[in-house]
């Protein structure tokens, strides 16, 4: 393929990785892994280096309107970022010492077990809402704007649990160059009860940091390549951007459909050619 083609083909594809990773809260890594891994025949540590770019870029590009609008908690964000953090640092060291092959398939199961997860999940609203002395002494409670309901409150329940299921969710970043935003958007949803759409945009704000802290280890081994990066950053910015305000008008449960179907059906063809070594 000549090179201008290559370059405007990732564009496009990495635009519509990023307006998923907007609206769910995933980041993009999900959708542009595959693409360029099964699509484009990239190998997979190049694109996982370039998918940790793209992720804080997303993370720029949609964090700053999700605050602005009212939707990120910054302080629950902050607070599970120092898991995060060292979470990606130890999955990037194990990365650079893990086959393709392996990284594949694992990528595929972490995705499956997110769709299924997701399935499950209820609609946001009062009843939503756990009841937890520590949310309110920690400041973790806030309140977000629901259309037709104005600024709804919330708490936050079971904070050490989802603390530690954040170090896996940065792990696994470092290791697959996700974002983990999958397991970070499940952990807040499921684990601490954080309305769906809080948790889809307060993970966008973290998971800039988690790929920082895991796209550093990717540079120096030079897994970073400025010309697959180049067409990768731009287009996940654009997506990510359209992606934002585009969530406003959106309903929670279409969110969850496209959320669970994506990354089943990327899941199940990860593994497949991870298991039969294509990647």
């Amino acid at each position: 393929m000549p090179l201008l083609s290559f370059t405007l083909f990732v564009f496009l594809g990495s635009f519509i990785a990023g307006l998923l990773g907007a609206l769910t809260g995933l980041g993009g890594g999900v959708v542009l892994i595959p693409l360029l891994t099964l699509v484009f025949h990239v190998d997979m540590r190049y694109a996982i280096g370039a998918s940790l770019i793209s992720v804080i870029a997303t993370s720029s590009g949609a964090a700053a309107a999700y605050v602005r609008e009212g939707y990120s908690n910054v302080r629950i964000g902050m607070f599970l970022e120092v898991a995060t953090t060292f979470g990606a640092m130890f999955g990037a060291f194990l990365a650079t010492r893990a086959p393709t092959r392996a990284l594949a398939v694992i990528f595929g199961m972490v995705l499956i077990y997110s769709a299924w997860l997701s399935r499950s999940q209820v609609e946001d609203g009062q009843d939503n809402v756990a009841i937890n002395p520590w949310s309110d002494l920690l400041g973790m409670s806030g309140e977000y704007p629901v259309a037709g309901q104005g600024l709804v409150s919330y708490t936050v329940d079971r904070i050490p649990a989802g603390f530690a299921t954040m170090f896996g969710a940065g792990t696994l970043s470092g290791l697959l160059g996700i974002g983990s935003g999958a397991v970070k958007v499940l952990a807040m949803d499921k684990v601490m009860r954080i309305p769906f759409k809080v948790s889809t945009t307060t993970s966008n704000f973290m998971i800039g940091v988690t790929a920082a802290a895991s796209a550093g280890i990717y540079l120096a081994r030079g897994y970073v390549d400025p010309g697959l990066a180049f067409p990768v950053v731009l287009g996940v910015l654009g997506g990510s951007l359209l992606g934002a305000r585009t969530l406003v008008f959106c309903r929670v449960s279409l969110l969850r459909v496209i959320f669970a179907f994506v990354i089943a059906a990327l899941g199940i063809e990860m593994i497949v050619n991870g298991w039969l070594g294509k990647v």
